[in-house]
Order: C-alpha cells, then structure tokens, then sequence
C-alpha cells in the first residue's frame, strides 16, 4: 500500500482538516492546525507531503522520525501541528487496512469511556453560574471557564475579587459536587497568580489550569507552594523534550498535551506514559473539531492516567459550525452522565462527511484570536 495524495481543507469555524489517500482504496483524516495560523500549518503539511507521497502508511514511527528529524530546526507549533494531523490520518489508515479500532493497535483499551467536560463562559466570562446550571442539566458533571479577562503584572485586587465572584457562582448554581476548572489562560502573571489561587482554594477547583505561560514554568514552583488546587499545564508544549522538565522539576499535577500541537498520537502516548512514571495525570487538550478529539479518545482509552477529556461542543469558539457538524454518525460523540465511550468503529471510528467538508471549505475561514490591549496600551495576553 502506498499514500498517494494529501488533500487540505480550511473549514469554519477555526479548523484544518487533512485527508490522505492510498492506492488500496483506504484514506484517513487528520487535523494539523494551530489557531489563527491554519494557512501556515497548511504549507507545512504540503512541504511535508513531499516526502509522504509513494511511501507505505503502516510505517508510522518511521515517518515520524523523518518528518521530526529530517529537518535541521525542528520542533515548534507549526510544524508539530502538521506532523500532528499526518500522523492521526496515518493511524486512520492503519486501524482500516487492520479492521480494529486505533486502541487496539496501541496495546488495547484500559477503560471504556471518559468523563468530558463544557466549556461555559467565553473569553471574558459572564454569567457563568446559569451556563453551569444548563451544563450540568444537559448531563455534565465537570465546566471549566476562563478565570479572568486581561490582568497586568500587577493589578487591582478588585480584578481578584470579579474572578472569585465568578467561581462562587458557580458553586452556588450547581454546589461542590460538579468539577471545574479555572483556566487562568496564561494571562496571569506570577505575582497575582500567586494571589488568585489562595483566594480559589476554599471553592475547590477541580484544577486551575495554565496558571502562566509556558515560557515562565520556572514559577510553577512558587504557584505550587502557595496552593493545594492540583495544577494543569501543557497545551503550549509540542513535544516530549518540552515536556521533560515540567516532569522533572515535579509542580505540575496535570498535563494537558494537544494531539492536533503535540506530534498527533504517537508522540502524545509517549508524553502521556512519561507523565505516568511522574504519577502526573493526563486530560488531553481539545477545544477543536471531531478528527482532534477522536484521536483523544483512543489515546484516553489506552492510558491509565487520563482522568477527564476537553471537548467543544457548543463552545463559544463553534458558533455556526461546530462539532458534530461534520460527522456522517452524530452518535460516536453521544455523552451520557457526563461520560463519553470510546469510539469502536475501525481506525479513529469516525465517519468524517466529507460532502459537507468540501461545502464547508469553500467558505473557508481566517479565524484570529483577539488582541487585547491594557488601560496604558500595552498588549496584553489573551
């Protein structure tokens, strides 16, 4: 068997899909994209094709390799996104020319299904104890939302005190038995992280998430040491070689790894079995489209330490396309008590509509996260 084409589609609301195609007949879909920079993951995923075309799919660690090391600068989150979206579409291919689920083809499962979590209160989060309420009616035992809006270095305890309101809300919607999350979005710095996560503790987050930016993960220490709220990070990590510190340096309680940023399946079950050895828990990050999160699932199934699975269904991120949008059978993604199964058709075990995709990717999108500017017209972090 032999790949003989990778075709692109850019299609709303914010994603890129891939499908690769064989002589045999098989294809696959993946979802190489980072956000805001589909185009450029596009070019990425062609130049890479170069390589691909004539080549047997069943060799995935060996295409891997190449695509990683074949290049003098390597790394990053273009070009991992695109090696992402290849290698989900050639794990696709694989678990159809074998007839069995990608689980199967990973050591088999551990679990049956995960619990998945919704999304409630947007970018700048606004009544966000009703969204909780309507979550949890819908069957969620688990919400997360953003904690802030923009926060300086140093900023006013009344922001502080707008971040507290918003969680105590939710507490009083849907009480202590549901879970969630408080991304802190890398918009806090250290010193009103420090702050926050003291003034949080007594509502219990399940955990607080991205507390800073990757780049300052050297002050997880300090963030660790002033709270028991466990503390996830990683979806601005794109390798196991990024991941390796955080393991190390041991403050990191959750690692959230992309499987559409972080060297698609291959690469995330190896950071994935790294955190496993750290007694680090795994919850996949997944704000993006069906590809993505099918991956997710067959990488939940097979590692003992995913505890809960990001999803955007109805996201504020999805209005107008979203993600059961582009699936020929809307129940794969059925959640029930707050759980999803894993999907047990072969390859990814889903049935992407490619009709609607190809309709779609004539409207096409250029999707831009907002920038947001401080009083004094600094930039600051969305």
């Amino acid at each position: 068997m032999k790949i003989t084409k990778l075709e692109t589609f850019i299609v709303p609301p914010r994603w890129l899909f891939l499908k690769i195609e064989t002589d045999e007949g098989i294809v696959g879909w993946g979802e190489p994209v980072i956000e805001g920079r589909a185009a450029t993951v596009e070019t990425a995923v062609q130049e890479l094709s170069e390589y691909l075309i004539g080549k047997d799919p069943l060799r995935i660690e060996d295409h891997w390799q190449v695509m990683y090391r074949g290049g003098f600068y390597r790394g990053g989150p273009i070009l991992m996104s695109a090696i992402s979206g290849i290698d989900q579409a050639l794990w696709d291919i694989k678990g159809k020319y074998y007839n069995t689920p990608v689980y199967q083809l990973l050591g088999g499962a551990c679990r049956d299904s995960i619990r998945v979590y919704s999304w409630i209160g947007g970018d700048r989060p606004s009544d966000v104890g009703e969204a909780a309420k309507k979550a949890v009616e819908a069957g969620f035992t688990a919400v997360k939302m953003n904690a802030t809006e923009e926060l300086q270095i140093i900023d006013s305890y009344e922001k502080v005190d707008q971040a507290v309101s918003r969680i105590a809300a939710i507490r009083e919607a849907v009480g202590y038995n549901v879970g969630v999350g408080v991304d802190f979005h890398g918009r806090v710095h250290k010193p009103m992280a420090k702050i926050l996560v003291k003034e949080l503790e007594s509502f219990r987050p399940m955990f607080i998430e991205e507390p800073v930016l990757p780049e300052n993960n050297e002050a997880l220490r300090d963030i660790a040491n002033a709270t028991h709220i466990p503390i996830a990070t990683g979806e601005r990590m794109f390798s196991r070689w990024d991941f390796k510190k955080l393991f190390e340096d041991g403050y990191a309680d959750i690692i959230q790894p992309d499987l559409s940023h972080a060297g698609g399946i291959t690469e995330c079950k190896k950071i994935a079995s790294m955190a496993e050895a750290y007694d680090v828990a795994l919850a996949p990050h997944c704000p993006l489209g069906p590809i993505a999160l099918a991956s997710c699932l067959h990488l939940d199934a097979t590692s003992y330490n995913a505890f809960i699975q990001e999803q955007s269904l109805g996201i504020h991120y999805n209005q107008g396309s979203d993600l059961l949008d582009y699936l020929v059978d809307r129940s794969v993604f059925e959640y029930k008590d707050g759980y999803v199964n894993i999907p047990q058709a072969p390859g990814l075990g889903i049935t992407i509509n490619e009709d609607h995709v190809r309709k779609m990717a004539e409207q096409g999108h250029n999707w831009r996260n907002p920038i947001w500017r401080h009083k004094d017209g600094t930039i600051a972090e969305w």
